[in-house]
């Protein structure tokens, strides 16, 4: 087991070692990060929390990239020039951070040298687009006829969703989900609904995923139509129509699973499981949509 420790403590301490080096730079002992490695090195630190930028050439010089107020205390910008120097190109509008230095020294490295790989671990956002369809009984909808949904009775829905996820592996995703749902002569409730939802990854893999999600906040616009005897005629039935449009946060939870075909995934959603800020109509919640979800 110490064996064991000793080889771990070690090796971190070579990854370190290897990230950080310590350089001579006019009479000072500099311990700097290397953020980009090619033709140029682009070499960082923070010393008394300001930071300090380098650049390391060829030959091993060490040029410090420099922003210094003049005496009117407007910013010199010296860097720019000693960046336009060194590599011939347009440096005017590079800014002194880590990320914009990173990307402009990519760019000349790459000019340089057709086998420099660009090391770029900036977060982007992918998008995916899917379709869907299923069936639900509504379960969180007081039928307007005042008919309890025994046999849980089912109607159709179908709609779209737009889920936004970090590019690298993460377990984390946003969507917008819209979706109509159909009425039935037993329960005459049709609505189009908008949901903004966050998804968890439970298992993430490159081949399927299984998820729960929830759906914090939703706006919907709905139609319900119910009947009453009319009280001067006991034959004759009286249709009230009503419609409307309401902005709820119901914390709708739900699970779903992620399996890839093709170029995109096969989804399977059951939905509406239970909601923390609205009643279930004392049914057993069915709420199952299949679709297909494309890479965009």
């Amino acid at each position: 087991m110490k064996k064991t420790i000793s080889f771990l403590s070690l090796f971190l301490i070579s990854i370190i070692t290897f990230a950080q080096q310590t350089y001579m730079f006019e009479s000072e002992n500099l311990t700097l990060k290397t953020e980009a490695n090619g033709t140029l090195d682009l070499l960082w630190n923070t010393f008394n929390g300001k930071y300090r930028y380098f650049i390391k050439t060829e030959d091993n010089t060490l040029i410090e990239l420099k922003n210094t107020k003049g005496d009117n205390k407007k910013y010199k910008e010296e860097y720019k020039q000693v960046l336009s120097d060194l590599t011939l190109m347009d440096a005017s509008k590079t800014k002194l951070t880590t990320y914009s230095l990173k990307n402009f020294i990519n760019q000349y490295n790459a000019a340089k040298d057709v086998n420099y790989v660009v090391n770029d671990d900036t977060a982007k956002l992918k998008l995916r687009l899917s379709v869907f369809g299923g069936l639900t009984n509504n379960p969180f909808v007081k039928n307007p006829n005042f008919i309890s949904n025994k046999d849980n009775e089912t109607v159709p829905f179908f709609g779209a969703e737009l889920e936004v996820a970090a590019n690298k592996p993460s377990r984390h995703s946003g969507f917008l989900n819209m979706r109509y749902s159909t009425s039935s002569d037993d329960f005459d409730y049709a609505a189009f609904q908008l949901a903004l939802g966050y998804r968890f990854k439970i298992i993430n893999t490159s081949k399927f995923s299984i998820y729960a999600q929830t759906k914090f906040a939703t706006l919907t616009s709905s139609k319900t139509n119910s009947t009453i005897q009319d009280p001067n005629d006991a034959s004759n039935v009286i249709i009230i129509e009503n419609s409307g449009t309401s902005f709820d946060v119901p914390f709708i939870f739900g699970i779903g699973t992620d399996v890839k075909l093709g170029n995109g995934y096969l989804t399977f959603v059951y939905d509406s499981l239970f909601a923390l800020l609205i009643d279930n109509e004392d049914q057993f919640p069915l709420d199952f949509a299949l679709g297909y979800k494309f890479n965009l």
